[in-house]
């Protein structure tokens, strides 16, 4: 199950071929990332995977040369807390690749993509060969194959709608009729009377539609009597 810890004889040969494994692994990854044109791509991805396997074997070499100690010494050695160490690491680099704009988040994919590189690394290099390639297949076909998939599965999309108007006329009803002849649920609502003004302000977060209707739904707001300003996202 594990790799072996020499090969012909040669621990080096070893620590090179954990490392060429993560470094092919990780690279593989990041390509696809890269082909996205996401923020951390193919050398980000790369040195995720050959940094935690350097370290796992870094945390091996510790526990070789001071594993034989007895109790009565004053160094203690865990190669477990490399590894927790590692994860958590990730989760700083990953955290800085996801993006809020607006009410959309992105790069959470390439975030959980990190972190499996990191991963990968830490399984080429604790020598856990057989696991680390039957993960990075399983990785390529999530980033790959799974992809082509989304298309296929009728997701709910969130809109989210605001309408200015005069406050003169109530166009709540009108609002509600509308959303209802589309199939358009109200999941959120919330309002607002600016009497300085004169304008009422209804903020809408519909869902159920299975296409992009801002425009469409836009129009025919604005064709209601008193409606000031609209705006969707």
């Amino acid at each position: 199950m594990f790799f072996s810890d020499t090969l012909s004889g040669s621990y080096v040969l070893a620590v090179l071929i954990k490392l060429l494994l993560a470094a092919t692994a990780g690279g593989i990854i990041g390509f696809e990332r890269e082909k996205h044109g996401r923020p951390a791509g193919l050398r980000t991805h790369l040195l995720v995977s050959v940094g935690s396997c350097l370290m796992l074997l870094v945390s091996e070499a510790f526990l070789l040369k001071y594993g034989g100690l007895g109790v009565d010494s004053s160094v203690r050695v865990d190669p477990g807390r490399t590894a927790a160490q590692i994860v958590t690491g990730i989760g700083f680099i990953g955290a800085g690749v996801i993006l809020k704009e607006g009410v959309n988040i992105r790069g959470l994919t390439t975030a959980a993509s990190l972190w499996m590189a990191s991963g990968l690394g830490m399984a080429f290099g604790i020598g856990l060969f057989s696991a680390g390639a039957m993960a990075t297949l399983l990785a390529l076909f999530s980033l790959f194959f799974l992809k082509k998939l989304e298309s296929l599965i009728h997701k709910d999309r969130y809109l989210h709608l605001t309408v200015v108007a005069s406050s003169g006329r109530d166009i709540f009803d009108d609002l509600e009729r509308l959303f209802g002849e589309r199939g358009l649920h109200i999941s959120d609502i919330a309002s607002t009377l600016d009497l300085e003004r004169g304008e009422a302000i209804f903020k809408f977060i519909l869902t159920q539609h299975r296409r992009r209707i801002g425009r469409e739904l836009t129009t025919a707001i604005a064709a209601i009597e008193g409606v000031r300003q609209i705006r969707y996202q």
